[in-house]
């Protein structure tokens, strides 16, 4: 789901801004004020855009290609399936966060034998995604109402990929972001099984998130995407260049993916996250009981780019 905020969190604070205080250019299709956002679905043939309204801005989270329902026009969300080249198997897919579902639709549309199921908090968010964004039921693709923590925690079965893309807008609700949070997305993950969660790197919350997410799962990658980062975590054995390439030609094959697996690979980047140099060593970890995410959020990193 996004452009240029945060796609980390779910969908879980009430809405703070009158839907009127925000603005855009684009034909407005459509709008509804939810329990959770301000919702604005806009048109620019051929792209149709969900986005939130807060504090008189708009964030987009969806975009879709009316002609093409296997484009990803937003540049992150096609390195979130970068993961398929680091799942050991590839038997089921979870996503947390739908918003308009281009993500969990792309990989419906190319691994059509693989249930995927998204989860979404907002009811408003899952009735314009099916009006507007080519969404609809079909075997093995799954769109639950609920919230993704609570889902997880509630849940027996286990999964070969766990997406995270959902906020509110800028903020990243905390239940989202926490170190007990991915102890549980890692009790989900079957053996070899990989996540994935989208970090916007401007702010100290990447340095306290980043710091969260490695105090769960010890190997992470990073993928720069227009300015996000995708960051991709597992347990287990370091998957190096060499295996991560042999198997994204064999799953570029085998699936026929829009977006190929070899191309994404380029992209990878491993960071050193002790030491200071590029993630402050000051950072917290984030949990239950601490997770000042919107205040960490405001706080702009200056002078340090990853490298």
């Amino acid at each position: 789901m996004i452009i240029r905020s945060v796609i980390f969190g779910v969908l879980a604070c009430l809405s703070l801004v009158p839907a009127g205080f925000a603005q855009d250019n684009r034909h407005l299709l459509d709008s509804k004020e939810s329990l959770y956002n301000n919702i604005y679905v806009y048109e620019d043939p051929p792209y149709r855009s969900m986005t939130f309204g807060h504090n008189k801005r708009i964030y987009t989270e969806s975009m879709y290609n009316t002609g093409d329902d296997r484009d990803l026009p937003v540049d992150y969300t096609r390195y979130m399936t970068a993961t398929l080249m680091y799942a050991k198997d590839v038997h089921a897919i979870l996503e947390i966060g739908f918003g308009g579902g281009r993500t969990a639709w792309y990989l419906h549309r190319f691994l059509p034998k693989v249930p995927v199921t998204s989860v979404e908090l907002d009811p408003a968010v899952l009735d314009l995604a099916k009006k507007y964004f080519g969404i609809k039921e079909e075997p093995n693709f799954q769109v639950v109402n609920r919230d993704g923590r609570l889902f997880l925690s509630e849940s027996k079965d286990k999964y070969d990929i766990i997406l995270i893309d959902a906020y509110r807008g800028p903020f990243v609700p905390f239940h989202l972001l926490t170190k007990e949070f991915y102890q549980i997305v890692k009790d989900h993950l079957a053996d070899g099984g990989v996540v994935a969660q989208n970090v916007e790197p401007s702010t100290m919350l990447f340095d306290s998130a980043v710091k969260t997410i490695a105090s769960v799962f010890p190997e992470l990658d990073f993928y720069r995407a227009d300015g996000n980062i995708v960051t991709v975590a597992y347990d287990g054995p370091t998957r190096n260049a060499e295996d991560l390439a042999a198997t994204a030609r064999e799953r570029d094959t085998a699936f026929g993916l829009r977006y190929g697996l070899q191309d994404m690979l380029a992209q990878r980047r491993r960071i050193q996250i002790d030491g200071g140099k590029v993630i402050d060593a000051n950072a917290k970890v984030l949990t239950d009981d601490f997770a000042p995410v919107e205040t960490l959020k405001t706080i702009e990193r200056h002078n340090r780019k990853l490298p």
